[in-house]
């Protein structure tokens, strides 16, 4: 089985080659990242050592139709399996093109090849933030309405729009993966629990949107890429289905967390000026993965998120060049 993974220099997408060559044996996987600055090729070190011709890595943009028809006419890949995208939401503010280049146009891109050259599956990686934002109750199934509140979040809802017509049009096998806030090793800085660690571990001043009681339901890396190989391998084309581990928390408590473990005081946080469009909370209903193909999620926050926070203890070398 050949793998074609997108974006897999970044957080998930790394993760997920990491964890498939190690637990299954796929004949092959390419990674195919543009190094953006999330992009980490740091991410994957080892991997071509480890495992040899079973995996390889190629510099380029998805939305470069040249290279990937390049890449998909090389290879007779089983699965496309697209982690690429521009994922922060403050950046999305600032410079929304970036975020419609990469991910309505690159996933055009990789569905059209993918289509032409006869590959059988499309997995694209989405996010729980295409629903919007929920009130104190409820969680979003998939049947929820799509209510982007960010240019990040938008452009992933019409990427996700854009690969199920693939699949109603051109009869793709496409299926939809949204799921909730991942933590874990190798997560670029900027997001919140790699930005409170590290700047706890610095004793720099933690910045805390508005009044820190926005809820977010956190699942582990490791179990949204188990739930992502059940859908790579059981999922049914045309399908969504979202991923999460009911650990809701909100901010202001997960810092306080953060803080605790490494014993460092709670003065260091800081509030700020909430951002823009800030959805108040999000919270998965994974029903139906759970259902319909027997995943559920093994790790438990109380164990995994000190051992996320020991990870950045111990991995100093590949943040600190990442944070000035």
């Amino acid at each position: 089985m050949r793998l074609l993974v997108t974006g897999g220099c970044g957080f998930i997408g790394g993760n997920f080659i990491r964890y498939i060559l190690e637990h299954y044996d796929p004949e092959f996987v390419t990674n195919v990242d543009a190094l953006t600055y999330a992009g980490n090729i740091a991410t994957v070190a080892g991997l071509a050592a480890q495992y040899g011709e079973r995996y390889e890595f190629l510099h380029a943009d998805i939305a470069n139709t040249d290279l990937m028809d390049e890449v998909m006419r090389k290879h007779q890949f089983f699965a496309v399996i697209n982690f690429a995208a521009e994922s922060h939401v403050d950046r999305s503010i600032n410079s929304p093109q970036n975020f419609v280049h990469t991910n309505v146009v690159g996933t055009s891109v990789l569905l059209d090849a993918a289509r032409r050259h006869g590959v059988r599956r499309f997995i694209q990686i989405s996010t729980d933030e295409v629903y919007g934002s929920l009130g104190r109750e409820g969680r979003f199934t998939e049947q929820s309405p799509i209510a982007p509140s960010s240019p990040y979040s938008a452009s992933k809802a019409g990427a996700d729009q854009l690969a199920l017509a693939f699949h109603k049009t051109y009869g793709e096998e496409v299926i939809v993966t949204r799921c909730s806030n991942n933590y874990g090793p190798w997560q670029f800085p900027e997001k919140l629990i790699p930005l409170m660690t590290i700047n706890a571990i610095r004793d720099r001043p933690l910045p805390v949107y508005g009044d820190g009681q926005n809820v977010r339901d956190w699942i582990h890396v490791e179990d949204h890429c188990a739930a992502i190989v059940a859908v790579l391998l059981n999922g049914k084309a045309g399908e969504v289905y979202n991923i999460g581990a009911d650990t809701e928390m909100a901010n202001l408590d997960l810092v306080h967390r953060i803080l605790a473990h490494l014993g460092k005081p709670k003065e260091l946080i800081e509030f700020v000026t909430d951002r823009l469009g800030h959805d108040r909370r999000y919270a998965i209903d994974s029903t139906k993965i759970r259902a319909e193909l027997g995943w559920k999620p093994l790790r438990k926050i109380e164990e995994a998120l000190p051992a996320t926070i020991d990870w950045y203890l111990a991995n100093r070398e590949w943040w600190e060049n990442l944070v000035p």
